[in-house]
């Protein structure tokens, strides 16, 4: 990320209102950006979107992101440089139970959002956020590169994979790179895995699950203990895609492609391994297994990031542990009643001004 770079920059965020939204706006707002969201109103309650604020420092399109007309019209008044897409039906359990729901906002939202887009030329660069769970998981114990098949078990993760390959015929049909000269938007897709942070209140998600029954002195209730995922803090992804935006701006077509932002080896670890670490933090806790395990999900999958790494000069810089810490420190402010918006901004703070993985 470079301040110098975000400063004055037109930005269309779609998703703004969700968990990694709220954050990546106010990362934004700190790096100078003027931002215009769309959304639908905020997913949860409480939300990290109105406990901090969030909306007081940008203008907003509440809407859906299934509805062409009214996505086209507000970019179109926008008039962004960069845009940013993470407006999506996120949860795997929720997608069991409402599919069409998941492939109508996550593939043909993209596709709304991608026609209103080329009637739009003030658009430069176009980051489409999907998912590591966009990879065909074969379970094996590698990482997944970015040129691995899509595939995807459950709804969500294969709605994820279809919005790769949308981005990619996209690029091919109207944006392709050989062509930048004529149409001027280069298009990339970015993958990151299991994100936390404080300010996320889902349903069916792990950390915020044992918040909750933190602040509740209730026992924790966890599914898979032995499943293995590649944790990092949501603020990790976010200056990866950042990090590409600002490529595609200024390079264009030498990075329109898939990026993986994914967290180090060490940083994947089982779900017994994370409530452990976070009951220690907390000072207390006790956990038990769900009476029922629910629908199929990953077991194991991670993401090689080699490419981020060299080409984007990107590295994670906070280590699991500095990841829970903060995500202790944030929900304990919160529960002392201390200013969320304060504490969001503080947090961004000080990623940014470390260069280093913290222990």
């Amino acid at each position: 990320m470079t301040p110098a770079f975000w400063s004055g920059k037109s930005v269309f965020l779609t998703g703004h209102t969700g968990f990694k939204g709220s954050w990546l706006a106010l990362l934004l707002h700190a790096l100078g950006a003027r931002v215009t969201g769309y959304a639908l109103p905020a997913p949860t309650h409480p939300s990290l979107f109105e406990d901090a604020n969030v909306g007081a420092d940008m203008e907003a399109c509440i809407g859906d992101i299934r509805d062409g007309d009214k996505v086209a019209q507000c970019l179109k008044v926008a008039r962004p440089d960069i845009v940013l897409h993470l407006a999506a039906q996120s949860l795997v359990r929720h997608s069991y139970e409402n599919p069409y729901e998941t492939y109508s906002t996550n593939v043909l939202g993209l596709v709304n959002l991608l026609e209103a887009v080329r009637k739009t030329d003030s658009v430069r660069a176009v980051v489409n956020v999907t998912s590591d769970k966009c990879y065909e998981n074969k379970e094996w114990p590698w990482a997944y590169r970015e040129n691995e098949p899509m595939g995807g078990f459950d709804p969500y993760s294969n709605s994820k994979g279809c919005a790769e390959l949308v981005t990619s015929a996209y690029r091919q049909s109207f944006f392709h790179p050989e062509r930048y000269r004529t149409h001027g938007v280069a298009l990339g897709s970015a993958r990151a895995g299991n994100v936390i942070a404080g300010g996320d209140w889902a349903a069916d998600r792990l950390v915020p699950d044992i918040v909750r029954a933190l602040l509740a002195r209730q026992d924790i209730i966890i599914r898979n203990p032995a499943s293995v995922r590649p944790w990092q803090h949501v603020l990790e992804p976010l200056s990866g895609y950042l990090a590409l935006a600002e490529k595609l701006f200024a390079q264009g077509p030498d990075f329109a492609e898939g990026w993986n932002f994914g967290s180090t080896e060490d940083d994947a670890r089982s779900v017994q391994w994370i409530v452990d670490y976070m009951v220690r933090a907390w000072g207390g806790g006790a956990w038990r297994l769900a009476d029922e395990t629910g629908p199929h999900e990953a077991h194991y999958l991670k993401l090689d990031s080699s490419k981020a790494r060299a080409r984007l000069d990107w590295v994670p810089r906070w280590s699991l542990a500095t990841t829970l810490d903060s995500i202790v420190e944030w929900n304990r402010a919160y529960a002392k009643g201390a200013p969320v918006r304060t504490v969001t901004l503080q947090q961004i703070s000080d990623f940014c001004m470390g260069t280093a993985r913290a222990s």
